[in-house]
């Protein structure tokens, strides 16, 4: 046998050792190991995960009864439960404002104060009063500020700041010289849905 022959039946040999594995081994043992090991690797990685989670449990639990008793001393929803009661708060709560911003309303009184009906159904019940207050600018932007970062969470909408017309009413009526209009609303608590009669259930 030459050289030549015996480097063909070592090629033919080897194709024929690669054709069994392929055929054979590969599908029959490789395959199925390198798919278990996967599945080990990628269990291992979920207990990780799990146990690390396990251990973080009492940190975030802790962080959570800490953003609820914040949540708790800064409530976002107004605190009546009806929009009647919520203009009423709104009202006392400007007024309290106004008062600490200029005791004895000497630079900054509310001239006119009414609720404004909100037409529609919003997701949560804004409860909305008209304010014209008299004030003067550093007077008001007190109010303001606090209007806007007290608790609950009120907003201003639609300001409208003019100076009054004539600089003897400011002199006269014991305020400031600039005529504020706005909107000052707040949310009310969302309540749980009522549930239908079950009459109108069985009709659906």
């Amino acid at each position: 046998m030459t050289d030549r022959d015996r480097w063909l039946a070592l090629a033919v040999l080897g194709l024929a050792l690669l054709l069994g594995y392929g055929v054979l081994v590969h599908p029959w043992w490789t395959a199925p190991m390198l798919a278990v090991n996967g599945r080990v690797a990628e269990l291992r990685d979920r207990e990780l995960r799990i146990r690390t989670q396990l251990q973080q449990a009492p940190q975030v639990e802790r962080e959570l009864e800490a953003a609820l008793v914040q949540q708790a001393q800064r409530p976002g929803f107004l605190p009546e439960a009806t929009v009647e009661l919520a203009t009423a708060g709104l009202v006392q709560r400007l007024e309290a404002i106004v008062k600490q911003a200029s005791p004895g309303n000497r630079s900054c009184a509310i001239a006119n104060q009414s609720p404004l009906a909100m037409p529609g159904r919003e997701q949560f019940a804004r409860v909305v009063v008209q304010v014209r207050l008299r004030c003067g600018a550093p007077e008001l932007a007190s109010v303001l500020h606090q209007i806007e970062s007290g608790s609950p969470r009120l907003f201003v909408d639609n300001l409208n700041v003019l100076a009054q017309r004539y600089a003897f009413q400011a002199s006269e009526s014991g305020t400031g010289g600039l005529d504020v209009n706005f909107d000052l609303y707040g949310y009310l608590k969302p309540s749980p849905a009522a549930a239908p009669p079950q009459g109108e259930s069985d009709a659906r």
